[in-house]
């Protein structure tokens, strides 16, 4: 039997994406290009990428195009109201067996405790991020750290 007992060779990768901290308009993210920077580490399984309950329709709609998962966390006005969302489902999926990586996309280190129970686990951690304000204890805390840059976009005048 062709594939009976062989070990799996890419990781299963769980990202969780903190929406309101690191999908705003200052910082043009490409989700094509956070995909990208996951999938160098194993196999994207689960993409979900929070919301709090203002994320325009177009938002939404968006995300989902792009092959994510949105979820819509109904809570207070304020960016940290998705954050216990995201930490809840990350250490769902550190108990997840079929799970190797937990990766967390956002800038803040309110996901340090998720993160532990991950590694307790024997999870490994995939951090995302961009500048500025990517914290520091975030990125430390991470197996691996991933940096994306700010998409330029290019404005031609016509006709001048």
């Amino acid at each position: 039997m062709l594939g009976f007992g062989k070990k799996r060779q890419k990781k299963n990768i769980a990202l969780f994406v903190d929406g309101p901290n690191i999908i705003r308009k200052e910082f043009n993210l490409d989700l094509d290009d956070l995909r990208s920077a996951v999938q160098k580490y194993g196999r994207l399984v689960t993409g979900k990428v929070f919301l709090n309950q203002f994320a325009s329709e177009k938002l939404v709609e968006a995300i989902a195009n792009q092959g994510f998962e949105p979820v819509i966390n109904l809570a207070g006005e304020k960016e940290s109201d998705v954050d216990v969302a995201v930490a809840v489902a990350a250490v769902r999926a550190a108990y997840d067996k079929n799970i190797d990586v937990v990766a967390i996309a956002s800038r803040d280190a309110d996901y340090l405790p998720a993160i532990q129970v991950a590694k307790e686990m024997g999870k490994e951690v995939l951090i995302v991020g961009v500048e500025p304000g990517f914290s520091k204890a975030l990125q430390r805390s991470g197996d691996y750290v991933e940096i994306l840059k700010k998409k330029r976009v290019e404005r031609r005048v016509r006709g001048k």
